[in-house]
């Protein structure tokens, strides 16, 4: 899936709080219908079988309750649980889609599905996007547990596609890359950097003797010193550079992945005078972007969704300006996205409260993000309702009616577009202030947050179709075939 991954550590965040965060975002010409779901233990199959690659996985008889945020209907592709936190507050997203090269290809191969033939029995393929949350997530105490359940089934069933994979808790941040079919690296965020990942192997300077020894802040395939020596994959002239070794070096990175990077690393380090629009170091083709890096300010949740939205407005590539260089780079908030989700893992409340995970459907450029405490056992119909067909009863197709309706007069109606953000975004946040201000701790925790929960999707819908009503008004006076002369 086409997406982009931004992850931030609690030392550069505005609360202290771990944030990870997701596009997800469709091929060209498909659109992933989806709905927020909460996954009770009772739910969680013990036996589980991919849709794609035709696998067989024992689960464990111990799971946890979890949030997802499913495709409405699994059976055309499978569940594709895509983001979620569990009950133990460990957050997780799945997947970024990544490049990689030709050399590791071969050295280790995708395991991909092949169908029987009249010659040939039928090849089992390996784990992927549709699979993983559901396989780790609700299993995992913490960030680094994830990574290690994730190595260890990519080790035992491959893999039929490069992914990278984004774990939390409330202290730490790590991000998993696959290397190949069965192999795998990781890389704990510091705490007071950001990282922002398009669609292209990411990690660079890479410690290979923490990897392989004690694994403070890195981790990988027990293998994987071995696997790069033996095929020659060490392309660095000093310290080992997983980006070189494992990643892509093609033109269309240029055209379609680091733009994206450039675009958040110079918001997110506006004070940096080195940006240009065309160096070769620090331009939106450049390939030497370092992987996370600290940010000029403390970092909110409206600054992940300011990026994850972008269109590279300010500058000349903006696809809505009139610049001979519009749209010649793909956009970060696209049309075929699906959601966005933001984990927010907070350390300023109590733990039973402190779960939030972020959802906005459709088109970034046009929908509001809309905070959901994970801490619950009901979802409410607006965003948990969602039909194949279209019907603007809930949060899902209203989105995606809105961003389809405005975006052909983006100019008029993205006016009323920013005023419904601020207005709602402000109205969810003072729910959550004022009714954590009376929260106890021995209160019921899960109540409270289903209460919390439908207070904040009341809201959600009633502006939602107010807006709604807007940009279909405005929208529809503006239609090639109006005319000024009226009857009356």
């Amino acid at each position: 899936m086409a997406c982009t991954t931004i992850l931030v550590g609690k030392k550069a965040t505005y609360n202290g709080s771990t944030m990870i965060s997701r596009n997800d975002d469709n091929p060209t010409g498909s659109f992933a219908v989806k709905k927020f779901k909460v996954v009770e233990p009772n739910e969680q199959p013990r036996e589980y079988h991919s849709v794609i690659s035709h696998c067989t996985i024992a689960l464990p008889d111990d799971p946890m309750r979890y949030t997802a945020v499913p495709n409405v209907n699994p059976e055309a592709k499978g569940i594709w649980a895509a983001a979620g936190i569990n009950s133990a507050n460990v957050a997780m997203t799945a997947t970024e889609t990544l490049t990689t090269n030709q050399r590791v290809l071969a050295a280790d191969p995708l395991v991909v599905y092949q169908e029987a033939t009249d010659t040939t029995s039928e090849q089992i393929g390996g784990i992927g996007e549709e699979d993983i949350v559901v396989l780790v997530l609700p299993y995992i105490h913490s960030a680094r547990e994830g990574v290690k359940r994730l190595g260890m089934l990519l080790e035992q069933y491959g893999t039929y596609e490069n992914n990278g994979i984004a774990f939390a808790d409330h202290d730490e941040v790590w991000y998993l890359e696959t290397v190949g079919g069965h192999h795998w690296i990781a890389r704990k965020l510091p705490d007071d950097c950001y990282t922002v990942i398009a669609n292209q192997f990411s990690l660079d300077e890479f410690d290979l003797d923490d990897a392989t020894g004690e694994q403070k802040e890195f981790m990988a395939s027990a293998d994987i010193v071995e696997f790069i020596n033996q095929n020659h994959l060490n392309l660095s002239k000093g310290q080992f550079n997983a980006r070189l070794a494992f990643g892509s070096h093609s033109d269309s990175d240029h055209i379609y992945n680091t733009p994206r990077v450039w675009y958040g690393q110079r918001y997110f380090n506006r004070q940096d005078p080195t940006w240009t629009n065309d160096g070769l170091l620090t331009g939106p083709e450049s390939d030497v972007l370092p992987w996370c890096r600290q940010p000029d300010h403390l970092i909110t949740v409206e600054d992940v969704k300011y990026v994850q939205s972008s269109t590279y407005q300010g500058t000349p590539y903006s696809v809505y300006s009139k610049s001979a260089q519009a749209n010649i780079y793909r956009s970060i908030g696209v049309n075929r996205t699906s959601f966005l989700g933001v984990a927010e893992l907070r350390n300023d409340v109590p733990r039973e409260v402190s779960c939030i995970q972020w959802i906005a459907f459709a088109s970034n450029v046009y929908n509001a993000l809309v905070p959901i405490y994970t801490n619950c056992t009901k979802v409410p119909e607006y965003i948990g309702n969602t039909t194949l067909q279209v019907n603007t009863n809930n949060f899902y197709w209203a989105n995606r009616l809105i961003g389809a309706i405005a975006d052909p007069h983006h100019d008029t109606t993205i006016v009323s577009v920013e005023r419904y953000q601020e207005a709602l975004e402000s109205a969810c946040r003072q729910v959550i202030n004022e009714g954590e201000k009376s929260f106890q701790s021995n209160c019921d925790a899960i109540e409270f947050c289903n209460a919390q929960n439908q207070k904040i999707v009341d809201l959600v819908q009633k502006y939602t179709d107010r807006l709604l009503n807007e940009v279909l008004f405005t929208s529809s006076c503006l239609m090639q075939n109006s005319y000024s002369r009226s009857d009356n």
